[in-house]
């Protein structure tokens, strides 16, 4: 039995994979620009590296709920 997403539910799916799209994103430069500092806190990039790790998770089970499922 597939689960279907109503157009409400998908355009919120959307939007907060925009916002989580470019969160990604802006933690690249974050972590960038703190390993461009010479004496970069290690500590504060580990951070952030996880936290771009969690928004991946969150963006590719979103991606997976809007991508419909096809049976061959």
């Amino acid at each position: 039995m597939a689960f279907e997403l109503s157009a409400e539910s998908a355009a919120e799916y959307e939007e907060e994979l925009t916002r989580l799209r470019q969160e990604h994103r802006d933690l690249d430069d974050a972590i960038e620009a703190l390993m461009q500092l010479s004496g970069g806190d290690r500590l504060q990039v580990q951070r952030l590296k996880k936290r771009k790790l969690s928004l991946r998770d969150r963006i590719t089970f979103l991606e997976d709920q809007l991508t419909p499922d096809i049976i061959a």
